[in-house]
Protein backbone atom coordinates (compact mmCIF):
# COMPACT_ATOMS: atom_id res chain seq x y z
CA UNK A 1 0.00 0.00 0.00
CA UNK A 2 1.55 3.30 -0.78
CA UNK A 3 1.88 5.82 1.51
CA UNK A 4 -0.66 8.37 -0.14
CA UNK A 5 -3.50 5.66 0.12
CA UNK A 6 -2.76 5.74 3.54
CA UNK A 7 -3.72 8.98 4.20
CA UNK A 8 -5.95 9.27 2.51
CA UNK A 9 -7.74 6.71 4.37
CA UNK A 10 -6.92 7.84 7.72
CA UNK A 11 -8.13 11.25 6.47
CA UNK A 12 -11.10 9.32 5.31
CA UNK A 13 -11.56 7.89 8.72
CA UNK A 14 -10.70 10.84 11.16
CA UNK A 15 -13.87 12.98 8.38
CA UNK A 16 -16.49 9.77 9.57
CA UNK A 17 -15.30 10.41 12.92
CA UNK A 18 -15.99 13.91 13.25
CA UNK A 19 -19.46 13.54 11.19
CA UNK A 20 -20.62 10.86 13.63
CA UNK A 21 -19.55 12.75 16.84
CA UNK A 22 -20.86 15.75 15.47
CA UNK A 23 -23.90 13.80 15.06
CA UNK A 24 -24.06 12.13 18.25
CA UNK A 25 -23.70 15.46 19.95
CA UNK A 26 -26.83 17.20 18.36
CA UNK A 27 -29.42 14.14 19.64
CA UNK A 28 -27.50 13.08 23.25
CA UNK A 29 -29.12 15.47 24.84
CA UNK A 30 -32.41 13.77 24.42
CA UNK A 31 -33.29 10.56 26.46
CA UNK A 32 -35.39 7.73 25.87
CA UNK A 33 -39.07 8.99 26.79
CA UNK A 34 -38.99 6.05 29.12
CA UNK A 35 -36.25 6.91 31.15
CA UNK A 36 -37.82 10.50 32.68
CA UNK A 37 -40.15 10.95 35.30
CA UNK A 38 -43.64 11.55 34.37
CA UNK A 39 -43.27 15.13 36.26
CA UNK A 40 -40.48 15.93 33.81
CA UNK A 41 -41.84 14.24 30.94
CA UNK A 42 -44.99 16.79 31.88
CA UNK A 43 -43.19 19.59 32.37
CA UNK A 44 -41.33 19.11 28.85
CA UNK A 45 -44.55 18.95 26.99
CA UNK A 46 -45.87 22.21 28.71
CA UNK A 47 -42.62 24.03 27.77
CA UNK A 48 -43.20 22.59 24.10
CA UNK A 49 -46.72 23.72 24.01
CA UNK A 50 -46.23 27.00 25.70
CA UNK A 51 -43.94 28.29 22.14
CA UNK A 52 -47.28 27.42 20.11
CA UNK A 53 -49.41 29.49 23.10
CA UNK A 54 -46.88 32.34 23.03
CA UNK A 55 -47.11 32.14 19.21
CA UNK A 56 -50.47 32.40 18.80
CA UNK A 57 -50.93 35.31 21.91
CA UNK A 58 -48.62 37.26 19.84
CA UNK A 59 -50.70 37.09 16.56
CA UNK A 60 -53.48 38.42 18.73
CA UNK A 61 -52.11 41.37 20.08
CA UNK A 62 -52.56 43.57 17.39
CA UNK A 63 -56.24 42.67 15.84
CA UNK A 64 -58.32 43.21 19.49
CA UNK A 65 -56.74 47.45 19.28
CA UNK A 66 -56.60 47.74 15.66
CA UNK A 67 -58.71 50.52 15.93
CA UNK A 68 -56.65 52.25 19.22
CA UNK A 69 -53.39 51.58 17.53
CA UNK A 70 -54.67 53.15 14.30
CA UNK A 71 -55.91 56.69 16.39
CA UNK A 72 -52.05 55.93 18.24
CA UNK A 73 -50.63 56.23 15.22
CA UNK A 74 -52.87 58.69 12.67
CA UNK A 75 -53.45 56.09 10.52
CA UNK A 76 -57.09 55.08 11.09
CA UNK A 77 -58.47 55.57 7.83
CA UNK A 78 -55.37 53.47 6.34
CA UNK A 79 -57.02 49.58 6.61
CA UNK A 80 -53.87 48.38 4.47
CA UNK A 81 -51.35 50.00 7.20
CA UNK A 82 -53.13 49.10 10.45
CA UNK A 83 -52.90 45.35 8.56
CA UNK A 84 -49.76 45.43 8.20
CA UNK A 85 -49.13 45.44 12.24
CA UNK A 86 -50.79 41.95 12.10
CA UNK A 87 -49.69 40.52 9.12
CA UNK A 88 -46.05 41.34 9.83
CA UNK A 89 -45.27 38.45 12.69
CA UNK A 90 -47.12 35.87 10.26
CA UNK A 91 -44.93 37.47 7.05
CA UNK A 92 -41.55 36.88 9.53
CA UNK A 93 -42.11 33.64 11.07
CA UNK A 94 -43.52 31.82 7.45
CA UNK A 95 -40.35 33.69 5.91
CA UNK A 96 -38.17 32.24 8.68
CA UNK A 97 -39.63 29.29 10.23
CA UNK A 98 -38.57 26.93 7.11
CA UNK A 99 -34.51 27.72 7.61
CA UNK A 100 -34.62 27.56 11.57
CA UNK A 101 -36.22 24.31 11.50
CA UNK A 102 -33.06 23.16 9.28
CA UNK A 103 -30.81 24.96 11.15
CA UNK A 104 -32.03 22.95 14.17
CA UNK A 105 -31.23 19.52 12.21
CA UNK A 106 -28.05 20.05 11.98
CA UNK A 107 -27.00 22.35 15.29
CA UNK A 108 -29.29 21.12 17.87
CA UNK A 109 -33.04 21.62 18.56
CA UNK A 110 -32.91 22.21 22.34
CA UNK A 111 -30.17 25.10 21.54
CA UNK A 112 -32.21 26.66 18.71
CA UNK A 113 -35.16 26.72 20.73
CA UNK A 114 -33.29 28.35 23.78
CA UNK A 115 -32.24 31.18 21.23
CA UNK A 116 -35.98 31.56 19.96
CA UNK A 117 -37.17 32.24 23.42
CA UNK A 118 -34.49 34.67 24.13
CA UNK A 119 -34.88 36.12 20.52
CA UNK A 120 -38.92 36.77 21.39
CA UNK A 121 -38.62 37.88 24.30
CA UNK A 122 -36.27 40.80 23.33
CA UNK A 123 -38.49 42.09 20.75
CA UNK A 124 -41.91 41.95 22.52
CA UNK A 125 -40.52 44.27 24.88
CA UNK A 126 -39.06 46.45 22.11
CA UNK A 127 -42.25 46.43 20.64
CA UNK A 128 -43.94 47.77 23.15
CA UNK A 129 -41.36 50.46 23.77
CA UNK A 130 -42.68 51.70 20.05
CA UNK A 131 -45.73 53.60 22.02
CA UNK A 132 -43.01 56.48 23.04
CA UNK A 133 -43.09 57.10 19.15
CA UNK A 134 -45.49 58.03 16.47
CA UNK A 135 -43.64 55.52 13.28
CA UNK A 136 -46.03 52.92 12.67
CA UNK A 137 -43.61 51.73 10.26
CA UNK A 138 -41.58 51.43 13.08
CA UNK A 139 -44.18 49.06 15.26
CA UNK A 140 -44.58 46.55 11.57
CA UNK A 141 -40.77 46.57 11.70
CA UNK A 142 -40.58 45.53 15.66
CA UNK A 143 -43.09 42.96 14.75
CA UNK A 144 -41.75 41.69 12.02
CA UNK A 145 -38.21 41.01 13.96
CA UNK A 146 -40.41 39.20 17.45
CA UNK A 147 -41.79 36.72 14.62
CA UNK A 148 -38.00 35.80 13.84
CA UNK A 149 -38.69 34.41 17.61
CA UNK A 150 -41.67 32.18 16.99
CA UNK A 151 -40.00 30.93 13.71
CA UNK A 152 -37.17 29.27 15.67
CA UNK A 153 -39.38 28.06 18.52
CA UNK A 154 -41.79 26.30 16.98
CA UNK A 155 -39.86 24.10 14.37
CA UNK A 156 -37.60 22.99 16.90
CA UNK A 157 -40.34 22.70 19.74
CA UNK A 158 -42.04 20.31 17.39
CA UNK A 159 -38.74 18.65 16.48
CA UNK A 160 -38.26 18.02 19.66
CA UNK A 161 -41.18 16.15 19.94
CA UNK A 162 -40.98 14.09 16.89
CA UNK A 163 -37.57 13.03 18.18
CA UNK A 164 -38.31 12.30 21.68
CA UNK A 165 -41.39 9.55 20.85
CA UNK A 166 -41.32 7.31 18.63
CA UNK A 167 -44.50 6.94 16.14
CA UNK A 168 -47.68 6.18 17.95
CA UNK A 169 -50.63 7.27 20.35
CA UNK A 170 -48.56 8.82 22.38
CA UNK A 171 -46.80 11.09 19.98
CA UNK A 172 -50.33 11.74 17.91
CA UNK A 173 -51.54 13.07 21.48
CA UNK A 174 -48.50 15.43 21.93
CA UNK A 175 -48.75 16.86 18.81
CA UNK A 176 -52.53 17.03 19.10
CA UNK A 177 -51.65 18.74 22.73
CA UNK A 178 -49.38 21.12 20.97
CA UNK A 179 -52.27 22.20 17.99
CA UNK A 180 -55.02 22.54 20.66
CA UNK A 181 -53.28 25.16 22.62
CA UNK A 182 -53.47 27.20 19.15
CA UNK A 183 -57.16 28.97 20.01
CA UNK A 184 -56.25 29.23 23.80
CA UNK A 185 -52.98 31.27 22.93
CA UNK A 186 -54.80 33.42 20.78
CA UNK A 187 -57.64 34.04 23.31
CA UNK A 188 -55.05 34.61 26.32
CA UNK A 189 -53.45 37.01 23.76
CA UNK A 190 -56.34 38.83 22.86
CA UNK A 191 -57.87 39.11 26.09
CA UNK A 192 -54.66 40.80 27.63
CA UNK A 193 -54.37 42.75 25.01
CA UNK A 194 -58.11 43.96 25.07
CA UNK A 195 -57.39 44.95 29.09
CA UNK A 196 -54.24 46.48 28.74
CA UNK A 197 -55.24 48.69 26.35
CA UNK A 198 -59.14 49.57 28.08
CA UNK A 199 -57.50 49.82 31.70
CA UNK A 200 -53.62 50.73 31.46
CA UNK A 201 -51.81 51.18 28.13
CA UNK A 202 -51.54 49.19 24.89
CA UNK A 203 -47.35 48.79 25.13
CA UNK A 204 -48.10 46.71 28.39
CA UNK A 205 -49.43 43.81 26.26
CA UNK A 206 -45.95 43.74 24.59
CA UNK A 207 -44.07 43.95 27.35
CA UNK A 208 -46.23 41.33 29.63
CA UNK A 209 -45.51 39.08 26.88
CA UNK A 210 -41.45 40.04 26.51
CA UNK A 211 -41.20 39.09 30.37
CA UNK A 212 -43.25 36.09 30.53
CA UNK A 213 -41.29 34.41 27.16
CA UNK A 214 -37.74 35.64 29.32
CA UNK A 215 -39.47 33.89 32.16
CA UNK A 216 -39.92 30.46 31.11
CA UNK A 217 -36.34 30.81 29.40
CA UNK A 218 -34.65 31.18 32.54
CA UNK A 219 -36.79 28.27 33.88
CA UNK A 220 -36.40 25.82 31.05
CA UNK A 221 -32.76 26.73 31.17
CA UNK A 222 -32.51 25.32 34.43
CA UNK A 223 -34.76 22.89 34.17
CA UNK A 224 -47.65 45.74 1.18
CA UNK A 225 -49.71 46.01 -1.80
CA UNK A 226 -53.01 47.25 0.11
CA UNK A 227 -50.85 49.83 1.53
CA UNK A 228 -49.82 52.60 -1.07
CA UNK A 229 -51.94 49.99 -3.84
CA UNK A 230 -50.32 48.67 -7.06
CA UNK A 231 -49.70 51.87 -8.84
CA UNK A 232 -45.97 52.44 -6.84
CA UNK A 233 -43.21 51.22 -9.08
CA UNK A 234 -41.17 49.61 -5.59
CA UNK A 235 -44.52 47.42 -5.41
CA UNK A 236 -43.98 45.28 -8.87
CA UNK A 237 -40.61 45.75 -8.22
CA UNK A 238 -40.27 44.21 -5.39
CA UNK A 239 -43.51 41.05 -6.41
CA UNK A 240 -41.25 40.56 -9.38
CA UNK A 241 -38.16 39.73 -7.71
CA UNK A 242 -39.70 38.06 -5.15
CA UNK A 243 -40.85 35.47 -7.98
CA UNK A 244 -37.39 35.07 -9.14
CA UNK A 245 -35.60 34.39 -5.84
CA UNK A 246 -38.74 31.66 -5.78
CA UNK A 247 -37.92 30.22 -8.81
CA UNK A 248 -34.25 30.35 -8.02
CA UNK A 249 -34.92 28.75 -4.48
CA UNK A 250 -36.59 25.91 -6.42
CA UNK A 251 -34.16 25.15 -8.57
CA UNK A 252 -31.30 25.38 -6.30
CA UNK A 253 -33.11 23.42 -4.42
CA UNK A 254 -32.84 20.59 -7.08
CA UNK A 255 -29.16 20.77 -7.66
CA UNK A 256 -27.73 20.93 -4.51
CA UNK A 257 -26.97 17.74 -2.09
CA UNK A 258 -28.56 18.56 1.00
CA UNK A 259 -31.68 20.44 0.36
CA UNK A 260 -33.42 22.93 2.92
CA UNK A 261 -36.08 21.25 1.65
CA UNK A 262 -35.92 17.63 0.57
CA UNK A 263 -37.86 17.61 -2.99
CA UNK A 264 -39.98 13.92 -2.03
CA UNK A 265 -41.64 15.86 1.02
CA UNK A 266 -43.66 18.00 -1.44
CA UNK A 267 -44.93 14.40 -3.67
CA UNK A 268 -47.62 12.73 -3.31
CA UNK A 269 -49.87 12.92 -0.08
CA UNK A 270 -47.91 15.37 1.19
CA UNK A 271 -48.02 17.73 -1.12
CA UNK A 272 -51.93 17.71 -1.29
CA UNK A 273 -51.70 18.20 2.83
CA UNK A 274 -49.82 21.44 2.62
CA UNK A 275 -51.58 22.48 -0.05
CA UNK A 276 -55.16 21.98 1.44
CA UNK A 277 -53.32 23.93 4.74
CA UNK A 278 -52.24 26.99 2.67
CA UNK A 279 -55.68 27.62 1.27
CA UNK A 280 -57.45 26.94 4.77
CA UNK A 281 -55.11 29.05 7.22
CA UNK A 282 -55.03 31.81 4.51
CA UNK A 283 -58.77 31.97 5.35
CA UNK A 284 -58.17 31.42 8.52
CA UNK A 285 -56.48 34.68 8.90
CA UNK A 286 -59.12 36.68 6.90
CA UNK A 287 -61.56 35.63 8.75
CA UNK A 288 -59.72 36.14 12.28
CA UNK A 289 -58.67 39.61 11.57
CA UNK A 290 -61.92 40.63 10.18
CA UNK A 291 -64.08 39.70 12.69
CA UNK A 292 -62.59 41.27 15.42
CA UNK A 293 -62.25 44.70 12.82
CA UNK A 294 -66.75 43.68 12.40
CA UNK A 295 -66.69 43.90 16.24
CA UNK A 296 -65.11 47.09 17.07
CA UNK A 297 -66.24 48.86 13.89
CA UNK A 298 -69.38 47.71 13.17
CA UNK A 299 -71.02 46.03 16.31
CA UNK A 300 -69.48 48.88 18.21
CA UNK A 301 -67.93 46.57 20.90
CA UNK A 302 -65.20 46.99 23.47
CA UNK A 303 -61.47 45.37 22.98
CA UNK A 304 -62.84 43.31 25.86
CA UNK A 305 -66.24 42.15 24.73
CA UNK A 306 -64.48 41.46 21.44
CA UNK A 307 -61.98 39.19 22.65
CA UNK A 308 -64.16 37.63 25.40
CA UNK A 309 -66.34 36.56 22.64
CA UNK A 310 -63.85 34.51 21.20
CA UNK A 311 -63.36 32.71 24.13
CA UNK A 312 -65.94 29.18 22.84
CA UNK A 313 -62.77 28.58 20.12
CA UNK A 314 -60.62 26.75 23.05
CA UNK A 315 -62.71 23.93 24.18
CA UNK A 316 -63.40 23.65 20.50
CA UNK A 317 -60.03 23.28 19.28
CA UNK A 318 -59.01 21.11 22.34
CA UNK A 319 -62.02 18.73 21.34
CA UNK A 320 -60.72 18.97 17.54
CA UNK A 321 -56.96 18.80 18.14
CA UNK A 322 -57.38 15.48 20.77
CA UNK A 323 -60.37 13.97 18.00
CA UNK A 324 -57.65 14.15 14.88
CA UNK A 325 -54.95 12.41 16.34
CA UNK A 326 -57.61 9.23 17.07
CA UNK A 327 -59.47 10.12 13.80
CA UNK A 328 -55.91 9.36 11.84
CA UNK A 329 -55.91 6.07 13.07
CA UNK A 330 -59.03 5.03 11.91
CA UNK A 331 -60.20 7.62 8.88
CA UNK A 332 -58.30 8.26 5.56
CA UNK A 333 -56.14 11.56 6.42
CA UNK A 334 -57.97 12.76 2.77
CA UNK A 335 -61.22 12.88 4.68
CA UNK A 336 -59.78 14.71 8.04
CA UNK A 337 -58.44 17.29 5.39
CA UNK A 338 -61.44 17.66 3.89
CA UNK A 339 -63.70 17.68 6.49
CA UNK A 340 -61.42 20.72 8.19
CA UNK A 341 -61.56 22.61 4.86
CA UNK A 342 -65.02 22.64 5.32
CA UNK A 343 -65.08 23.83 8.47
CA UNK A 344 -63.05 26.77 7.21
CA UNK A 345 -65.78 27.52 4.54
CA UNK A 346 -68.23 27.44 6.66
CA UNK A 347 -67.65 29.73 9.40
CA UNK A 348 -66.35 32.06 6.56
CA UNK A 349 -69.68 32.33 4.90
CA UNK A 350 -71.25 32.51 8.58
CA UNK A 351 -69.11 35.65 9.39
CA UNK A 352 -69.22 37.17 6.13
CA UNK A 353 -72.88 37.09 5.50
CA UNK A 354 -73.61 38.05 9.12
CA UNK A 355 -76.23 41.07 8.73
CA UNK A 356 -75.18 44.36 10.50
CA UNK A 357 -76.91 44.72 14.17
CA UNK A 358 -77.73 40.90 14.56
CA UNK A 359 -77.08 39.48 17.81
CA UNK A 360 -73.79 37.77 19.11
CA UNK A 361 -75.89 34.09 19.49
CA UNK A 362 -76.87 33.69 16.13
CA UNK A 363 -74.27 33.32 13.18
CA UNK A 364 -70.75 34.43 14.80
CA UNK A 365 -71.45 31.97 17.17
CA UNK A 366 -71.68 29.40 15.25
CA UNK A 367 -69.09 30.82 13.35
CA UNK A 368 -66.39 30.59 16.83
CA UNK A 369 -67.80 27.18 17.25
CA UNK A 370 -66.85 25.86 13.70
CA UNK A 371 -63.82 27.75 12.62
CA UNK A 372 -61.63 25.84 15.41
CA UNK A 373 -62.33 23.39 13.44
CA UNK A 374 -60.50 23.72 10.86
CA UNK A 375 -57.66 24.83 12.34
CA UNK A 376 -57.65 22.31 14.94
CA UNK A 377 -58.10 19.56 12.57
CA UNK A 378 -55.60 20.52 9.66
CA UNK A 379 -52.67 21.65 11.45
CA UNK A 380 -51.82 18.67 14.01
CA UNK A 381 -52.80 16.05 10.83
CA UNK A 382 -50.09 17.86 8.44
CA UNK A 383 -47.61 17.54 11.71
CA UNK A 384 -48.53 14.05 12.71
CA UNK A 385 -48.16 12.83 8.93
CA UNK A 386 -45.04 14.46 7.97
CA UNK A 387 -43.29 13.58 11.22
CA UNK A 388 -44.28 9.71 10.55
CA UNK A 389 -42.84 10.12 6.90
CA UNK A 390 -39.45 11.34 8.00
CA UNK A 391 -37.12 9.96 9.48
CA UNK A 392 -35.67 11.17 12.90
CA UNK A 393 -32.48 13.47 11.70
CA UNK A 394 -35.24 15.66 9.73
CA UNK A 395 -38.23 16.43 12.60
CA UNK A 396 -37.05 19.64 12.48
CA UNK A 397 -38.50 19.93 8.47
CA UNK A 398 -41.68 18.58 9.66
CA UNK A 399 -42.40 21.08 12.31
CA UNK A 400 -40.87 23.90 10.34
CA UNK A 401 -42.86 23.08 6.96
CA UNK A 402 -46.07 23.15 8.02
CA UNK A 403 -45.74 26.17 10.62
CA UNK A 404 -44.00 27.91 7.50
CA UNK A 405 -47.11 27.03 5.75
CA UNK A 406 -49.43 28.16 7.94
CA UNK A 407 -47.95 31.26 8.86
CA UNK A 408 -46.85 32.62 5.51
CA UNK A 409 -50.62 31.47 4.54
CA UNK A 410 -52.24 33.75 6.80
CA UNK A 411 -50.03 36.77 6.17
CA UNK A 412 -50.44 36.35 2.37
CA UNK A 413 -54.13 35.63 3.23
CA UNK A 414 -54.48 38.66 5.09
CA UNK A 415 -52.79 41.02 2.22
CA UNK A 416 -55.36 39.35 -0.75
CA UNK A 417 -58.42 40.51 1.58
CA UNK A 418 -56.70 43.89 2.56
CA UNK A 419 -55.78 44.59 -1.13
CA UNK A 420 -60.05 43.61 -2.10
CA UNK A 421 -61.06 46.18 0.96
CA UNK A 422 -58.91 48.53 -0.69
CA UNK A 423 -60.07 48.68 -4.41
CA UNK A 424 -63.36 48.08 -3.66
CA UNK A 425 -63.65 50.97 -0.97
CA UNK A 426 -60.96 53.59 -2.61
CA UNK A 427 -63.30 55.49 -4.74
CA UNK A 428 -66.07 55.91 -2.45
CA UNK A 429 -67.12 58.59 0.47
CA UNK A 430 -65.50 57.65 3.85
CA UNK A 431 -68.43 55.61 5.80
CA UNK A 432 -70.13 53.28 7.89
CA UNK A 433 -71.69 51.61 4.30
CA UNK A 434 -68.32 51.70 2.86
CA UNK A 435 -66.58 50.31 5.79
CA UNK A 436 -69.18 47.15 5.99
CA UNK A 437 -68.53 46.99 2.17
CA UNK A 438 -64.83 46.54 2.46
CA UNK A 439 -64.95 44.15 5.28
CA UNK A 440 -67.95 42.15 3.48
CA UNK A 441 -65.18 41.55 0.26
CA UNK A 442 -62.81 41.23 2.69
CA UNK A 443 -64.48 38.38 3.83
CA UNK A 444 -65.74 36.68 0.39
CA UNK A 445 -61.91 36.70 -0.54
CA UNK A 446 -61.30 34.42 2.42
CA UNK A 447 -64.75 32.03 1.56
CA UNK A 448 -63.02 32.12 -2.10
CA UNK A 449 -59.83 30.54 -0.69
CA UNK A 450 -61.27 28.19 1.65
CA UNK A 451 -63.47 26.99 -1.53
CA UNK A 452 -60.06 26.33 -2.99
CA UNK A 453 -59.22 24.00 -0.23
CA UNK A 454 -62.43 22.26 -0.25
CA UNK A 455 -61.54 21.68 -3.93
CA UNK A 456 -58.05 20.47 -3.44
CA UNK A 457 -59.67 18.45 -0.59
CA UNK A 458 -62.22 16.41 -2.36
CA UNK A 459 -59.23 16.16 -5.50
CA UNK A 460 -56.86 14.53 -2.76
CA UNK A 461 -59.77 11.97 -1.15
CA UNK A 462 -60.48 10.80 -4.66
CA UNK A 463 -57.01 10.15 -5.10
CA UNK A 464 -56.61 8.50 -1.86
CA UNK A 465 -59.55 6.25 -2.69
CA UNK A 466 -58.68 4.95 -6.09
CA UNK A 467 -55.21 4.64 -4.72
CA UNK A 468 -56.24 2.51 -1.27
CA UNK A 469 -58.95 0.54 -3.60
CA UNK A 470 -56.10 -0.83 -6.10
CA UNK A 471 -54.07 -1.99 -3.00
CA UNK A 472 -56.95 -3.71 -1.71
CA UNK A 473 -57.44 -5.34 -5.08
CA UNK A 474 -53.95 -6.07 -5.84
CA UNK A 475 -53.68 -7.67 -2.70
CA UNK A 476 -56.61 -9.41 -3.42
CA UNK A 477 -54.90 -10.76 -6.35
CA UNK A 478 -52.07 -11.98 -4.70
CA UNK A 479 -54.23 -14.01 -2.18
CA UNK A 480 -55.69 -15.48 -4.94
CA UNK A 481 -52.59 -16.27 -6.98
CA UNK A 482 -51.18 -17.70 -3.55
CA UNK A 483 -54.42 -19.50 -2.24
CA UNK A 484 -53.99 -21.13 -6.31
CA UNK A 485 -50.27 -21.68 -6.09
CA UNK A 486 -51.07 -23.70 -2.39
CA UNK A 487 -53.85 -25.84 -4.11
CA UNK A 488 -51.67 -26.85 -7.22
CA UNK A 489 -48.79 -27.79 -5.36
CA UNK A 490 -50.95 -29.92 -2.30
CA UNK A 491 -52.22 -31.67 -6.16
CA UNK A 492 -48.75 -32.26 -7.14
CA UNK A 493 -47.70 -33.62 -3.74
CA UNK A 494 -50.82 -35.83 -3.80
CA UNK A 495 -50.05 -37.29 -7.43
CA UNK A 496 -46.93 -37.78 -6.21
CA UNK A 497 -47.07 -39.59 -3.68
CA UNK A 498 -45.76 -43.27 -3.74
CA UNK A 499 -48.77 -45.80 -3.30
CA UNK A 500 -48.61 -48.28 -0.18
Amino acid sequence: MSEDTTINSQTEGYENVVETTTHNDVYSSIPNFEQISLLRESLFIFFMCMSQLLTQAANAQTMVNSVVLGKAFNIADNAGQVSWFSAAISLTVGTFILVSGRLGDLYGYKRLYIIGYLWFGVFSLLCGFTGFTTSNVFLSTMRGLQGIGPAIMMPNSQALIGNFYPNGRRKNMCFALFGAVAPSGFIVGALFSGMFTDVVWWPWTFWLCGIVSIALLINFAFNQGPTVGWDKVYVYVLFIVGILLMVAFFFVEKKVADPLVPPEVLRGDTGFILACISAGWSCFGVWLYYQFRWALLVDQDSEVIGAVQNIPCAPVGVIAAVGVAILLTKIPSAVVMFLSMLAFLTGSILMGTRPVGQTFWAQKFVSLLIQPLGMDMSFPAGVILLSAALPRTQQGIAGSLVSTFVNYSISIGLGFAGLVEYYTTKDKPQSFQTTVLGFRNAFRMGMGLAGFGVVVAAIYMLKQFRSRRKDKQAKEFLDSEEKTEKKEHGKNSTEGATPV
